[in-house]
């Protein structure tokens, strides 16, 4: 009984306390209160009392005339007998100022809406990534972590950022025509200015003619995308120019200030009666039209004896073989792992990539036992002559050269990659690799193989001190049809350019080709001792524009040389950006924009003029 009286006065009590809570008494505001310098505004759903003077808001309790007066009193004494009108009009100017407050703070909302939207599709442009990715993934996953970090209210902000596939396209071409538009300005204002074409084609079996600029700028050499346009049908010499020069005249940019043009060995770009070249030396007939070195390097390489080249595709066979079926490639992988390799599968050959042979070759030297012990195990389809070559010194011997020699190869064609390569590296680095060649064929000839890692590692292991006289002849022969090659593709360098290298020590007499101006600033640089000392802290074309405001002529001479591509690395670098942009997936998507944006490093778009454009609308 008394369990019960007491569990019956708790709830007593607790009720109590409910209707306590629900009595606590709610002020509403009288227009009485005006006359105490008071209005009504509504914060957090709750009515409280303004002093339209200060401002100041007071709590819901203290909405009583005593209260208001004593604020009026105690704070604004000198206006206490001032007439009710007074606060009215005060009022008034109070409600202004909070609509004028809104307006500014929403069009400033929108505005910082339209700059997001602007710097979101920037980043998705230079990503490569589908436009649709920022209000799929970025725009969900932004309002994820600033919910998590300020709270449901902040992240409802991002609701008004337009972020749709169409709002991400056009802010991505309208960024692209403000970089073009800088660009165009820049290649028109510079002296002189060099190109580098290239054309290939995408997934969607079209044609696309590649161009980028290299000029001088704020004191400084620049690169740039010119564009990236398709070629309507064919790919002949007269297609690629229409295009090339339908851009020039529209945009104005002069021929006559062209120096050189870089491209790869096609015929269509090196014809010189019907293809671009013979064309555009009509323009301009003393722009100079340079053959990409990294190509030349490719086909100077090519050449190799017969029994090399056997061996090289015995290779390409045994890969092919394994990487055919997937059963033999799960195999090949189990007895890698069994083995402890460190590389569990071999490498596709493919022709068009510079670096493929070498590594491919690598590959399977180092996995020669694996292979071996595989076409022991999986004799089918011809898997026992593939079989013997693993058991062959000779042949061994021989993939074992080709392996270092490619490497070297490799080496030589990276060192070519990039984009500060200027004509007079590219020349260096040709003539430290002939040299090699003549080493490496001298040491040959006298039985030493230190030059070459890979085989010298394998006769070591296999307790062998020299080669067979067939090995060893195989070598030499490679050796010097490879010089032979490079020397083809590649000439004596011209001396009289060396002056461009070195201003400090050329004897000005031997040059030919220089104004009388040109040889005597020549002549006053190679005597100043100032510049002698801080040539070697600058790159030569920054050399070349630091001195350019007292040695004009011969400074622009230098430059023209230092302008020209030596390679089209960036036209290729691109056309890699394209592919990954336009995919099977984006089939349709015309890729200029995004590639302009994604490449192009020295140009930033001007958002905030873009911005300053817009009217400024909030998403729906």
């Amino acid at each position: 009984m008394k369990r019960w009286l007491k569990s019956n006065d708790s709830a007593s009590d607790e009720a109590n306390e409910k209707s306590s809570t629900s009595k606590v008494k709610r002020r509403k505001f009288c227009n009485e209160y005006l006359a105490f310098g008071f209005t009504s505004t509504n914060l957090n759903g709750e009515e409280r009392p303004q002093c339209v003077i200060c401002y100041e808001v007071l709590s819901n309790e203290s909405m009583k005339p005593a209260k208001l007066r004593r604020h009026l009193e105690t704070k604004h004494q000198d206006l206490r007998e001032k007439s009710k009108s007074f606060f009215q009009i005060k009022a008034s100017e109070l409600e202004r100022s909070k609509k004028t407050m809104m307006k500014t703070a929403t069009g400033t909302n929108n505005e910082n809406a339209v700059l997001a939207s602007y710097q979101v599709s920037l980043l998705v442009a230079k990503s490569g990534k589908p436009h649709t990715i920022a209000e799929e993934l970025i725009l969900p996953c932004a309002k994820i972590m600033v919910s998590a970090m300020l709270g449901d209210k902040a992240s409802k902000e991002l609701d008004i950022i337009s972020l749709s596939n169409s709002t991400v396209k056009s802010r991505i071409d309208e960024m692209s025509g403000n970089v073009k538009e800088q660009l165009i300005l820049n290649v028109k204002a510079s002296p002189f200015y060099a190109l580098q074409l290239d054309e290939s084609t995408d997934i969607s079996n079209d044609a696309n003619l590649l161009a980028y600029v290299r000029y001088e700028h704020n004191d400084g050499i620049n690169e740039d995308l010119l564009f990236c346009m398709p070629l309507p049908s064919h790919t002949t010499g007269e297609a690629i120019f229409e295009v090339l020069n339908k851009f020039m005249s529209t945009h104005e940019i002069p021929w006559d200030k062209c120096v050189a043009v870089s491209t790869d060995g096609a015929r269509a770009m090196t014809g010189t009666r019907i293809g671009l070249q013979a064309r555009v030396k009509k323009m301009n007939p003393s722009i100079v039209w340079h053959h990409c070195c990294i190509h030349r390097e490719a086909l100077a390489a090519k050449n190799m004896p017969e029994k090399l080249k056997t061996v090289l595709d015995d290779i390409v066979q045994v890969v092919n073989f394994i990487k055919a079926r997937p059963l033999n490639s799960r195999i090949f992988g189990m007895i890698c792992e069994e083995m402890g390799s460190i590389h569990k599968q071999l490498l596709l050959h493919a022709e068009v990539r510079w670096l493929s042979r070498g590594k491919v070759v690598s590959r399977v030297f180092e996995l020669r036992d694996e292979i071996r012990i595989f076409f022991l195990k999986n004799s089918v389809g011809g898997a026992n002559k593939h079989a013997d070559k693993f058991n062959d010194f000779g042949w061994l011997s021989m993939a074992a050269y080709l392996a270092d020699i490619f490497n070297a190869l490799n080496e030589l064609n990276l060192g070519l990659q990039g984009r500060d390569n200027n004509i007079f590296q590219v020349e260096d680095k040709i003539e430290t690799m002939l040299k090699k060649i003549d080493l490496w064929t001298n040491r040959t000839i006298k039985q030493n193989y230190n030059h070459f890692p890979t085989l010298a590692a394998f006769l070591e292991s296999s307790g062998e001190a020299t080669l067979s006289t067939q090995v060893q002849d195989e070598m030499i022969k490679h050796l010097r049809t490879l010089r032979s090659s490079f020397r083809n593709y590649f000439p004596v360098p011209d001396k009289n350019k060396t002056w461009i290298v070195d201003p400090f020590n050329t004897d000005v007499t031997d040059i030919i080709g220089l104004t009388t101006v040109q040889e005597n600033q020549l002549i006053e640089i190679s005597c100043d001792s100032a510049l002698k000392r801080t040539f070697k802290e600058f790159s030569l074309s920054s050399f070349w524009l630091n001195v350019k405001k007292d040695y004009k002529e011969i400074s622009e001479e230098a430059l023209k040389h230092l302008l020209l591509f030596s390679t089209t690395y960036l036209c290729e670098k691109a056309f890699s950006a394209l592919v990954y942009t336009k995919n099977k997936y984006r089939n349709r998507l015309h890729v200029e924009s995004d590639l302009r944006l994604q490449l192009n490093s020295n140009i930033n778009p001007n958002i905030t003029n873009l911005v300053a454009k817009k009217q400024h609308q909030p998403s729906h």
